[in-house]
Parts: structure tokens; C-alpha cells; sequence
């Protein structure tokens, strides 16, 4: 229930004009509603949130889809340690959590990992709170991080050690791999001559193609997607893209995306899943969706409440954050009185929405 002529604070994902909450930014408007959203509440100098916990995302993600994994490869024919772990909310603590994934780790380095599902390469994109949690945790295991442009190499050398007199079905591997990708790894200039720039990339976004299909993708095992992403930027990865991946063998086994953008930076998350129920999975071969681990395909988990998994160490960080806030929030009758990073943050106040984000029924109709 949204009650007349007050202030509401939350990730409202409505600025990018994001489909399935506009009915929620209408009864707002209509409601008379100072609407202030957390994700756009910046500093003063640059673009560095104030209030954010995409660390306790990123780590609830990371979590999740290792045990995710863990039952995927089950129903593939391949037992993995990964098998053990609980979702990142069934651990009483992060220090918990942090635990098992340790004790995951020490079995991989003693048992291993069947070769059949290696090299298991978990790909990182972006470089914010979110992406830089997960791999800590992912950290805990026994790894190599792996440059991009040496994906190729390292499957070359799996491939060569396959051949070894050793049975591929008994052989083991005892570490995994990462990879952190950022922009200058996902597109590339039309213009071949030049090279990347990532200031022109974002003014220019429509000079440059995609590539991260091409480049990463095949080796990926796993992808944590935790990048910023709006409609005048190419794809991470479009839903022609995955199909043509899987044609080829691709060895794609699962997707935690954190953006939480529907038909967004990859183009087959179109819904949401829960806590309780984190994973889809999507069949490239007959382009359906399922909710079972069995079959054909792609587990995919995009759950936009993350943080709650770990309730006590969220909401003391988050509360902290937001405490310095709520003298100012507690009364908005006049929004040019603010502070101007709570300011910039009102997207709408008084039945309209403010100056800033007068832009949003345009990206609706162009949508």
C-alpha cells in the first residue's frame, strides 16, 4: 500500500524507465509520492553511491549459485563438492557462510573436480561492490585467475591434457578458474583502426560491437553478471547469441545476474526468481524456460533482494549508511531545502516527476 502525500525510500528500478515497475512509478505519481531511490543517492564529486550493499549481493550470489552448480552438474552426471553447500540464507552468519565455502575448497584440493566439467571458469563482469564481493568469496576456493585473453590457452592445455594416457572419467582437477571481464573486454570500435576508449565507449556506445560472445562466452562456465547496463549499449549477450553458443558446445552451465534487468544486458532473463526458488532454466535449443534443474540448458538465478540473505550484516551496514539520511528524509516538504545528493535522488515529488528524470515517459514510449 502506498499512502498519499508522503515520502518512500527503496531501489524503486524505475529511472531507466524499466517496464515492470512502471505501473508501480504511476500509482506513485498519482499517489503524490516523494519517491527517493536509494541507488541514486550519490556523493557530491563523481558517481560513488552513499547507500548501497551490493557486497552482501554479490556474496549472497556467489553462494547460491555454487550450490546451484552443485545440483546442476548432479543432473548432468557429475558429483562435485559443491554439492555440500547451503544457500547463502541457511548459514546463521557470514562468517558461516565464508566457512563452508572453505571447507568446499579443501575437498576440491584433495578429491579434485571431474575433468569432464573442466576447466570450470567463472566469469566476473564489472568491477563494482557487487562483482569485487563475489569473487572474494570465490577466492576461498583453490583457483587461478586467468586474463582474458587467455581463456583460449587455458582450454588448449585442458584439451592437451585430455589426451594423456590417464582415463578422462577417473582424471581430476583440483583448482578453478576466474575471470574478470570489464567493458574493454565485451566491446570493441567499429571503426577497426582505433582503439578502445572507454569515455567514448559511454558517449558513444552506438560506434561500438559487441564481442563478448566471441571472446569469453565460449569458455565461460559460469557467469556473475553485475555490470550497469542501459538500452543504448550492446548486449553482454543477446538471446541469438546464447542459442549459437550452445549449438557449439558451448560449456555455459550457469547464470547469476545481479542487474536484475529484464530483457537487459542478457537478453533471456525475463523474470525474477526468489530466494526460496533462485534458479530458472533456460533451453536454448527450443528457446523455453523451466523450473526444474533437469533437461536441457542454462540454470539461471536473478533474485533482486540478495542482501536479506544475509539479514544482521546488511541491515547493520545498510542501517549505518542510511542513518546520516533520515533527519533529512523525515520531513520533505520543500525537496529544494535537501541536501542536494538527496536532491538529485527524488525522481518524483508533488504528483510529477522532478527535472532530472522528466526524461522517463520518453524511454517508456520508445521502448
Amino acid at each position: 500500500m502506498i499512502l498519499p502525500d508522503r515520502a518512500y525510500a527503496f531501489f524503486s528500478h524505475t529511472h531507466k524507465a524499466q517496464p515492470e515497475n512502471m505501473a508501480l512509478l504511476d500509482k506513485i505519481l498519482a499517489q503524490r509520492v516523494s519517491l527517493f531511490d536509494y541507488e541514486l543517492v550519490e556523493g557530491n564529486q563523481g558517481k560513488r553511491r552513499l547507500i548501497a550493499f551490493g557486497k552482501f549481493a554479490g556474496r549472497a550470489a556467489i553462494i547460491d549459485l555454487l550450490k546451484g552448480l552443485g545440483q546442476r552438474y548432479l543432473n548432468l552426471g557429475y558429483s562435485t563438492p559443491f554439492l555440500t553447500l547451503g544457500a547463502a540464507y541457511m548459514y546463521p552468519s557470514l562468517a558461516a557462510a565464508k566457512a563452508a565455502i572453505i571447507s568446499v575448497g579443501e575437498e576440491i584440493a584433495t578429491e579434485g573436480l571431474p575433468s569432464g566439467i573442466c576447466p570450470l571458469v567463472f566469469v566476473f563482469t564489472g568491477s563494482g561492490h557487487a562483482s569485487i564481493a563475489a569473487q572474494e568469496l570465490f577466492k576461498l576456493l583453490p583457483h587461478t585467475f586467468v586474463d582474458p585473453s587467455r581463456l583460449p590457452e587455458l582450454f588448449e592445455k585442458a584439451g592437451d591434457s585430455s589426451q594423456s594416457t590417464c582415463s578422462s572419467s577417473t582424471k581430476r582437477v583440483f583448482q578453478v578458474y576466474g575471470c574478470v571481464v570489464t567493458s574493454e573486454n565485451m566491446v570493441e570500435p567499429k571503426d577497426s583502426s582505433r582503439a578502445f576508449d572507454k569515455n567514448d565507449y559511454y558517449e558513444h556506445p552506438e560506434q561500438y560491437n559487441p564481442i563478448f560472445h566471441e571472446k569469453i562466452a565460449p569458455y565461460a562456465s559460469a557467469i556473475i553478471n553485475c555490470i550497469y547496463w542501459e538500452k543504448q549499449f550492446p548486449r553482454l549477450l543477446s538471446t541469438q547469441q546464447l542459442r549459437d553458443l550452445a549449438q557449439k558446445g558451448c560449456p555455459l552451465v550457469g547464470i547469476s545476474d545481479l542487474t536484475c534487468d529484464m530483457e537487459g544486458s542478457i537478453e533471456i532473463l525475463n523474470q525474477t526468481t526468489t530466494i526460496d526458488s533462485p534458479f530458472f532454466r533456460y533451453d536454448p535449443k527450443n528457446d523455453s524456460y523451466h523450473h526444474d534443474m533437469e533437461g536441457d540448458g542454462i540454470i539461471c538465478s536473478v533474485v533482486d533482494n540478495l542482501p536479506t540473505e544475509f539479514p544482521k550484516e546488511a541491515s547493520q551496514h545498510f542501517g549505518g549508511l542510511l542513518s546520516q539520511f533520515i533527519g533529512s528524509l523525515a520531513s520533505v516538504a520543500d525537496i529544494a531545502k535537501l541536501p542536494g545528493n538527496l536532491r538529485r535522488a527524488c525522481i518524483a515529488h508533488g504528483g510529477a516527476l522532478t527535472s532530472l528524470y522528466e526524461y522517463i515517459p520518453t524511454m517508456r514510449n520508445s521502448g
